[in-house]
């Protein structure tokens, strides 16, 4: 079901002909060869037929731009606003950090200060123009609110004082029942393209910012309630949330940081003590469920679809693509403002008149380069762990290259490449596994076009955008692949044909990586003893499919062997990089099924084993076991867009 705006808009032509072969923008996706072929392939998702080029001054040259660009980029898993920290007797190596209570938090409101808002405050649903947000105020229904879990890592980050987590008021607090002193919500307006089709006006519909949290480092840390009561684009929905999808966005949120994958943040769940009425499968069986609120964090929760709403409305609205601009770059892209010519990032793009892109001439189009570079990275890295997002739309990609929104996600169980956790992605499979790095050059191509719209980057630098896109996810890809194997180098025929064996016999995607670490690079191995550190993992093959997996492990082994590190070695690294625990549908559900019932320690345990996915944790085996039968129902495996 196509989730369309309730009320009708008129979009600049731009948006109507984003696709258009007739646009002199022309994203240069590279053909990603890490998938057989018959899997990449589907009738209702339609590629982008181009191909990125890395040409343009010769080897040394590229590796030379390549590296110029990456040094642009922020470490993608600390990404701060700021260097300056408080110091503590004059020791400038120690840093002060007084734990605060909720009373003494640094608020500050950069947002609402600095940008358009809209002059009315109520949550009627409308269309809002020539604004980026809307102060509204947390309605939600509230009966004896409880904290269901919190995550002290977080806190650790707001510089929050756990025992504020003990109070009686806390959720008050956090349910939007009690204001919170110093807070100052709204809730943020930004549009999208959804399953492809551009879809108007859509914003934060049960999401409300209470504001900025500046921390001793001055990191910039937004919190927001997600299912706190309507606001003006709420369009239908009542803006609330139920239990099971709260336990899935703060599990998940925390699981993805853990495995060091750039993500959105969750505080605290609590539930409201009321009941919401939702019809999971749309089939016109509604029932009441739990209600919930998440607390969410991060340092932006600006998206792609922040910038397309207001390129869509036309010329009038042009400049606030340019004030959203600086905005971002001025709060967090700081080292882009800062940019000089002295740094001398200047690229040949490649093409036939030898043209340059200048990025020290433009922030805009160093600060989209940027945030293409991001986006692959974090893509790279959701291929890498066989993560699936779901609804990859462009108001679902965050400018900061997190993930974000978490709805009908999914890790990989048996491999499968057309795998997709959503059912609304059923007829075309738009945002499955093997789709992913194709929609996410797809998304910053619309990126792209919203800032040349605006007049912030011309036709060469977006092209050169998407350029990097491509160039970035391929060199982060095969990095991540590289070592999930303990290969000493990229060697794309033993992992293309990995892939291969894994889609065909339906490997467990988690389980096996973390099983090949116990093949030993030892060539005098028996062939009939080849494939006993995999026995685990390799269920049901039949003989043509064993000698099919003998001869991978001797091709793999022989590549092993140049590497020169010990098996032992060899081991620690590969089970640093594959996860022995993610967080399967199934497990979700268990702990879901007992907090429905008023027993929430199933979400502590869950929350406790994500912080170290990489560990053995003795004792804790089961929760890397295959999933049972009963994981595979609908509402379990596959989930709904707005589940």
């Amino acid at each position: 079901m196509l989730l369309l705006p309730h009320f009708s808009t008129k979009p600049h032509l731009l948006f109507s002909s984003l696709s258009s072969s007739s646009s002199s923008l022309r994203p240069r996706l590279p053909k990603f060869p890490f998938y057989p072929a018959y899997f990449t392939k589907s009738p209702s998702c339609p590629s982008i037929a181009c191909h990125v080029s890395t040409t343009g001054g010769g080897g040394a040259a590229q590796m030379e731009s390549s590296a110029s660009v990456d040094s642009v980029t922020h470490d993608l898993k600390n990404q701060r606003l700021d260097t300056e920290t408080e110091t503590d007797g004059g020791d400038e190596s120690k840093m002060t950090k007084k734990l605060k209570a909720l009373e003494d938090l640094n608020w500050d409101h950069s947002f609402v200060r600095e940008l358009p808002g809209d002059p009315r405050i109520d949550s009627i649903p409308r269309e809002v123009l020539h604004a980026c947000y809307t102060k509204v105020s947390p309605s939600a229904e509230v009966e004896n609110p409880q904290l269901v879990a919190w995550s002290e890592s977080v806190a650790d980050s707001l510089e929050l004082d756990p025992k504020e987590f003990e109070r009686p008021d806390f959720p008050l607090f956090f349910s939007g029942a009690t204001p919170l002193a110093g807070a100052v919500p709204y809730a943020q307006c930004y549009g999208g393209h959804q399953f492809g089709m551009w879809a108007g006006q859509l914003g934060d519909g049960r999401a409300i910012t209470l504001g900025e949290i500046l921390n001793s480092k001055l990191e910039r840390w937004e919190l927001q309630l997600k299912g706190a009561g309507k606001t003006p684009y709420s369009r239908f929905a009542d803006g609330l949330a139920v239990l099971r999808s709260s336990i899935r966005e703060f599990l998940c949120s925390e699981a993805m940081h853990f495995l060091g994958i750039p993500t959105t943040r969750a505080l605290c769940l609590v539930t409201t003590g009321k009941f919401v009425t939702r019809d999971m499968f749309y089939d016109g069986n509604p029932k009441e469920e739990p209600g919930a609120i998440v607390c969410r964090v991060a340092q932006s929760f600006l998206r792609f679809g922040s910038y397309q709403i207001h390129a869509s409305r036309g010329q009038e609205d042009l400049d606030i693509v340019r004030t959203l601009a600086d905005y971002a770059i001025r709060h967090h892209f700081r080292h882009i403002e800062n940019m000089n010519k002295s740094e001398s990032l200047s690229f040949s793009t490649g093409d036939e008149d030898h043209s340059v892109v200048d990025l020290t001439s433009n922030k805009y189009a160093a600060w989209a380069v940027e945030v293409a570079e991001r986006t692959a990275s974090l893509v790279a890295q959701w291929q890498g762990v066989g993560f699936t997002h779901g609804v990859l739309n462009t108001d679902n990609m965050s400018i900061l290259g997190l993930t974000i929104d978490y709805g009908p996600f999914g890790f990989l169980d048996a491999f499968d490449p057309s795998f997709t956790p959503n059912t609304t992605d059923l007829p075309g499979r738009r945002y499955c596994f093997a789709n992913q790095p194709d929609i996410g050059l797809w998304n910053i191509a619309q990126f792209s076009t919203t800032l040349a719209a605006a007049k912030l980057i011309d036709d060469k630098e977006a092209n050169y955008v998407m350029e990097r896109y491509g160039t970035k996810f391929m060199d982060e890809y095969q990095a991540i692949m590289t070592k999930k194997l303990g290969l000493p180098k990229y060697n794309k025929q033993i992992i293309s044909k990995l892939l291969n064996n894994m889609a065909v016999d339906k490997v467990d995607y988690t389980n096996f990586f973390r099983a090949l670490s116990n093949v030993k690079a030892d060539p005098s191995i028996p062939e009939d003893e080849l494939l006993v550190p995999l026995k685990a993992v390799l269920l049901d093959i039949g003989k043509e499919r064993k000698e099919a997996w003998i001869s991978w492990v001797l091709s793999y082994i022989q590549e092993l062997l140049s590497s020169g590190i010990s098996d032992e070695e060899r081991k620690a690294l590969m089970n640093s990089v594959n996860p022995k625990y993610v967080l399967r549908n199934y497990l979700c559900q268990s702990a879901i099924d007992a907090a429905e019932l008023g027993d929430f320690g199933e979400v502590r345990r869950l929350l406790k084993l994500m912080e170290r996915p990489y560990d053995e944790q003795p004792g804790m085996e089961k929760y890397a076991r295959l999933p049972p039968a009963w994981a595979y129902r609908p509402g379990v495996c596959m989930l709904s867009c707005s589940s």
